[in-house]
């Protein structure tokens, strides 16, 4: 069934200029409108003449005069007087009972409480009745519509009505229906309303007479009809009646158009009215205007390329769709249709300007942005180009733009339509018209060059620029193969992201290889491209760096000899802050494109054919770096300088960048270098020395947002490179900004010093120190350039601050002062100070010669060589050590640089008298490297321990003490700091041993000694030839780090030390017992104190010591008792307690006695009760210990056996060989009473002894 088409009243329609008076009620204007625009909105005014109104002015009652006027003589006023005049209170009620019985009967119902019966059809009915009945018609027709409305089926026509459906009684049913919804306000929400009005014929005019009379409910209704509008279509009879009724109500308020649309996109709802809104709303732009454009669209373009180009997906997708299910129906009548065609007429209207001459540069930007919607409808929409269309999109690509800024970007913009679009030449002809036009785009370049001097300079030649290279840019990437790359750049300049398929492009890809761009022509062009001036990350568009990188990386200029380090050098020194993104990744590939060779070159010369790198362009040479640090510290470098020009930190930062890359990439392919018999380029440590490399990172570390591409790849070669320059300390270092300023002047006034200035500070800094501390002030607010032309002299000064005498805060500041030097030129002022401080030697005939770095590179241990009182002075001792951790690393790092530098080549007999040690293969090198940098750490590690040993000097003096203190906490922090980056120096330093007066300072003060318990086994573990020191020294420390670390490896290790000793004194002579028990025994007694579980274990050895002793005694008559003397009077020191903690113990004691068991006798240890309870059972005889019973034979069955009677306190202490066996007190006392009192004061042995068995049964008990 056809649809039967929307009859709009169009004579009854609403005046705007009616609408807006009413809405600003504006009874002036309303009373210039005609009486056909004034009948619309009789029903408003009839009313507000009849309501009372509250404000009483003067300008209230002469618009109320006016009111009357207007409706005055106007005879059907009276007919809507007396609709107002009716009884609304039973109105409503009845209108509340219809709604219930139709509610609970259903719509099909014929009875009604409105209406009791008609005599004859509605229309006569509502035409012979009374205001009253007319009402009640009405509001029974209405109520129909709007139950049927809520029914959920589809609507295919309008909904029948004979009162309604008639044309006659429009006016008369529009005034009716505008009082029911002035006074029923509430039984009938005009959405409801409106939403069953849509269903009629002439809905949309019964609508926009609601709202003219109820102007506040413009907004409500509108949102309403558009939400429940449909999301893609609009081809249905009830959404043709909404779109209507909508663009209605926004020709009677235009000024609300915008706002519509709007609602429209938000909701994702009607995209057909939003087209026909823009479209109308550009209408109502062109007739407001005097000076009428045909071209112009008002915001049409800019809207629907919005809504495919903006950020909102779901917005994009939702029109998207649309677009391609419109473009599906050949309906003329739709909206999709009427957009095509308006943007038709535009394409026209610019093709026939730009017939005969360029295209005026108002209309350039039009086309510009014409040219990006068809872009965007047709890679994003889907939208098929008609003919018609492609053609003279075509035509307008093609004309002679305006050689302006607005002419270039609408000539890039169609470049990029017609790779993104090939249809449009998809005809030869067309192709060939195209290709003719990109040919003359190449040719004519000096065409834009006459731009009109209105416009802006700068901006014309960036724009140029960007067009230039966006040509050379597709060329480039045309030659290379990379679509990939052509899509992006495509995509980039158009502002949207789209799809190019390979056959799409191929033809245009022939055209620019071989007719347009050959890669000999590129690559000669883009070395003539000037570089840009002040690059930065804000120079947006297509640059000449986008050429050469890509040229770079795809060898081009290598190909065809093309030199091209003059462009890329001037490039870097144009560079400014913020860091283009680029120029790092085209240093990149600029080293590699030198230092790579091509695997036909390598195939050559390993055939045997020498030659030299194959390519047309040098490594930047040492003098061309140098010039860019012109402004730098170094005195060298500003030598350097001749054009006086001063370049960036960006700059700086490239070109370092740039060296230390370069050196990395070279020392990787040494080898391939040899096998080739090339001769590389590289860059001499000196070089390196005279750049501020430690001043560049810093501020980059401190601006990583202006270097984010930089900071990391650099802070990482120079990491490898210079591991001395990435110290801990400098980066915890912290310095104020104002101390440490940029390159340039800083503003305001600036502290100055000269170098006179200093030596005269520091002429009497011990006796006067004031001028010394007011110049350090001085010189840590100044900036680095200036404080570095004294640091000389500064540092030639150094000797001074270390008498005894110079107060504590001149040190302190001079340290303070030497780290902000430290952070300029660190390896200068590393030299400096090393000569500053060395040790000065007798020989005036022959002094000493300088130190260079070379010199502390080889050997750091130069560091070391310096005036003694350094190392009794904290403030120097901390920057000696820096020093020697700095060259350490130094020195590490040259090593490795020349194994990589100097490969095994050929064979060993080749390698000339260098190879003298018959080195044949890299392994071994790298061991003798490692075993050197063992050797030379140790050496240091050494040196420093026995700086902290107390000297004669520093127990004379309390001041020398405290100052010993620091310095050994100083040398603990270096030291841990050296062990935790190599944990095998830790061994190396302890299998080659140190005095044992340090291992309490060490244990305590160097938090990685925990590292030693991996290896003390080992340790124990080596062979006894002829020395016990190993064995001696690995006992003393176990015994430390147990008291330090009370772990589960502690205790094993503890463990193992105690069974080794036990071990040896079955195998050592008598001299050798004596060597290494006498010193252990000051260790047994700490292990016992740190693992109280092993003091039966240590009891057990000491008995066992003492039978050895004793029966040595019998055998030979006399008997060593250095060791038991040793042994007392160390026990007596350590774990004699007073007599209140013996009181408190043993008060411990009886508590667990009580809680745990009840001895039979209170004068007993439990172990005596035991033996004499075995004594009561006959197990044991008199005088008889139970070891004695003991089923395994003796471990020495040549020892003697001493027995001796019980009433002469004779007791058998043969040897056992269960060693866990415990003894008594009554056991211990016994064995060291037999010894000699005269010589070991006997009396002491007992109560010693005593008191050690006590405190390991009282562990025991509590254990």
């Amino acid at each position: 069934m056809p649809m039967p088409p929307i009859r709009s009243v169009s004579k009854r329609n609403v005046s705007p200029r009616v609408f807006q008076a009413l809405q600003n009620l504006d009874v002036d204007s309303l009373a210039e409108c005609n009486e056909e625009e004034i009948r619309a909105v009789m029903p408003c005014l009839a009313r507000m003449s009849l309501i009372g109104p509250l404000d009483q002015s003067i300008e209230c009652t002469q618009s109320r005069r006016m009111v009357f006027q207007i409706l005055s003589g106007r005879e059907i006023v009276n007919s809507i007087v007396g609709l107002l005049s009716i009884d609304f209170h039973a109105l409503e009620v009845d209108v509340k009972k219809e709604q219930m019985l139709r509610q609970k009967l259903g719509n099909q119902t014929e009875d009604s409480v409105l209406i009791q019966s008609l005599s004859n059809s509605y229309a006569l009915e509502f035409e012979r009745s009374e205001p009253t009945r007319k009402l009640r018609l009405f509001l029974s027709e209405l109520l129909t519509l709007m139950a049927q409305s809520k029914e959920i089926r589809p609507e295919t026509t309008y909904k029948s009505s004979e009162l309604l459906d008639q044309e006659i009684y429009f006016d008369e049913v529009a005034d009716v229906l505008c009082v029911a919804l002035a006074e029923l306000t509430i039984l009938l929400p005009i959405t409801e309303v409106a939403e069953a009005l849509l269903r009629t014929l002439h809905g949309p005019s019964f609508i926009c007479r609601i709202v003219a009379n109820m102007p506040d409910t413009f907004n409500e209704v509108c949102q309403s009809l558009i939400s429940n509008g449909e999301r893609y279509e609009e081809e249905s009879f009830l959404g043709r009646a909404r779109l209507e009724t909508l663009r209605s109500l926004c020709r009677m308020c235009p000024n609300q158009i915008l706002m519509i649309r709007l609602k429209c996109v938000e909701m994702c709802r009607m995209p057909a009215l939003a087209i026909l809104l823009s479209l109308d709303y550009a209408s109502c732009q062109k007739m407001i205007k005097t000076d009428k454009i045909e071209t112009q669209l008002g915001d049409v373009v800019p809207f629907i390329s919005g809504l495919l180009l903006g950020g909102d997906a779901n917005i994009r997708t939702w029109f998207s769709l649309f677009i391609r299910n419109g473009q599906k129906r050949h309906d003329r009548a739709t909206a999709l249709h009427t957009l095509r065609q308006e943007l038709l007429r535009s394409l026209q209207s610019l093709v026939q300007m730009a017939a005969d001459e360029p295209l005026p540069d108002r209309c350039a930007v039009d086309a510009s942005a014409l040219l990006r919607l068809y872009c965007a409808l047709k890679g994003i929409a889907g939208m098929k180009l008609y003919d018609e269309e492609g053609g003279l999109l075509l035509q307008l690509i093609t004309c002679r733009p305006p050689p302006t800024e607005a002419g270039l970007r609408f000539v890039a913009l169609g470049l990029c339509m017609l790779m993104a679009c090939p249809s449009l030449i998809a005809l030869p002809d067309q192709e060939q018209s195209g290709f003719r036009w990109v040919k003359w785009l190449v040719r004519e370049e000096s065409y834009f060059e006459k731009s009109p001097a209105s416009s802006s300079g700068k901006c014309m030649e960036t724009a140029r620029s960007s067009f230039g290279e966006m040509l050379l840019l597709m060329a480039i990437h045309f030659h290379s193969g990379q679509l990939s790359a052509v899509c992006d750049l495509v995509c980039s300049t158009l502002g949207m992201r789209l799809l190019l398929r390979p056959a799409s492009t191929a033809r245009m890809k022939v055209a620019f290889t071989q007719d347009i761009f050959p890669e000999q022509v590129v690559t000669s062009h883009a070395v003539r491209v000037p570089v840009t001036p002040g690059l930065n990350a804000d120079v947006a568009g297509f640059l000449p760096v986008h050429c050469i990188y890509q040229l770079l990386k795809s060898r081009a200029f290598s190909k065809h000899r093309v030199p091209i380090k003059t462009w890329v050098y001037r490039q870097l020194c144009e560079s400014r802050p913020p860091l283009h993104p680029l120029l790092p990744s085209l240093v990149e590939v600029y080293v590699s494109s030198i230092l790579t060779l091509s695997p036909s070159k390598s195939q050559q010369n390993q055939s045997g054919v020498a030659g030299s790198i194959d390519i047309g362009h040098d490594p930047i040479s040492e003098e061309e770096i140098r010039v860019v640090f012109a402004n730098s510290f170094s005195r060298n470098v500003r030598r350097a300088s001749t054009d006086g020009q001063e370049h960036s930190v960006t700059a700086q930062l490239l070109l370092l960048y740039y060296a230390l890359l370069y050196e990395d990439t070279r020392l990787t392919q040494v080898k391939n270098y040899l096998v080739a018999g090339i001769n590389i380029k590289s860059y001499s440590q000196s070089f390196f020395a005279d750049l501020p490399i430690r001043y560049l990172i810093s501020q980059a570390e401190k601006e990583q947002h202006l270097y984010a591409g930089l900071f990391s790849p650099l802070l990482r070669l120079l990491a490898t490179h210079f591991p001395q320059l990435c110290l801990v300390e400098d980066w915890m270092y912290e310095v104020n900004d104002s101390q440490l300023s940029s390159l340039c002047s800083p503003h305001g006034s600036v502290p100055t010093c000269s170098s006179q200035t200093v030596s005269q500070a520091f002429t009497d800094v011990a006796g006067c120190p004031a001028p010394a501390m007011l110049l350090m002030q001085k010189l840590l607010a100044m900036p680095p350039k200036s404080l570095w032309q004294v640091a000389h002299s500064f540092i030639s000064h150094f000797r001074s601050i270390l008498n005894e005498t110079v107060p504590r805060q001149v040190q302190e500041m001079y340290r303070q002062v030497w780290l902000k030097l430290n952070s300029i030129l660190p390896r200068q002022l590393w030299v400096m100070t090393a000569n500053a401080v060395r040790l000065q030697l007798s020989l005036e005939d022959c002094p000493p010669p300088t130190l260079t770095q070379d010199h502390l590179t080889f050997d750091p241990l130069h560091v070391l060589r310096c005036d003694p009182r350094v190392f009794r002075c904290p403030p120097a001792m901390q920057i000696v050590l820096y020093m020697l951790k700095a060259w350490l690393g130094a020195s590490r790092t040259h090593l490795s640089r020349h194994l990589l530098d100097k490969p095994l080549f050929g064979p060993v007999a080749a390698q000339g008298p260098g190879n003298l040690a018959g080195v044949t293969s890299d392994s071994e090198r790298e061991e003798l490297k490692m075993a050197l940098i063992a050797a030379q750490e140790s050496s240091v590690v050494q040196i420093v321990l026995e700086l902290c040993l107390q000297t004669p000097e520093d127990e004379a003096n309390d001041q020398r003490l405290s100052e010993l203190r620091e310095i050994q906490s100083i040398v603990c922090s270096f030291l841990h700091q050296l062990f935790i980056a190599d944990p095998n120096l830790v061994k190396l330093v302890h299998f080659q041993g140190y005095p044992s007066a340090l291992l309490p300072l060490t244990t305590q003060g160097i938090p990685s000694m925990h590292i030693c318990l991996d290896f003390l086994p080992e340790l124990l573990a080596q062979p006894i030839i002829g020395d016990l020191a190993k064995q001696l020294f690995a006992v003393d420390l176990i015994s430390h780090l147990s008291l330090q670390y009370a772990l589960p490896r502690s205790f094993n290790v503890a463990r193992l030390a105690v069974n080794t000793l036990s071990t040896l004194l079955s195998v050592l002579p008598s001299n050798g017992r004596t060597e290494i028990y006498l010193p252990a025994l000051p260790a047994l007694v700490r292990i016992a104190t740190a693992f109280p579980p092993l003091v039966d274990d240590i009891v057990s050895f000491l008995v066992q010591l003492g039978r050895v002793c004793l029966s040595q005694s019998c055998l030979h008559g006399s008997y060593d008792h250095r060791i038991v003397s040793s042994l007392l009077r160390q026990l007596d020191h350590e774990m004699v307690v007073d007599e209140e903690e013996m009181e408190e113990a043993e008060a411990v004691l009886e508590k667990i006695k009580e809680e745990i068991v009840t001895p039979p006798e209170d004068d007993e240890s439990p172990m005596e009760v035991d033996i004499k309870k075995e004594r009561e059972e006959g197990e044991l005889e008199e005088g008889e210990l139970p070891d004695a019973k003991t089923n395994n034979p003796p471990s020495n069955p040549s020892a003697p056996v001493v027995l001796i009677d019980s009433k002469s306190k004779a007791v058998d202490f043969s040897p056992s060989s269960d060693l866990s066996v415990p003894f008594t007190p009554t056991q211990i006392r016994q064995l060291f009473k037999l010894l000699p009192e005269s010589s070991l004061m006997g009396a002491e042995v007992s109560r010693t002894f005593s008191q050690l068995c006590n405190k390991a049964i009282l562990h025991k008990k509590i254990y």
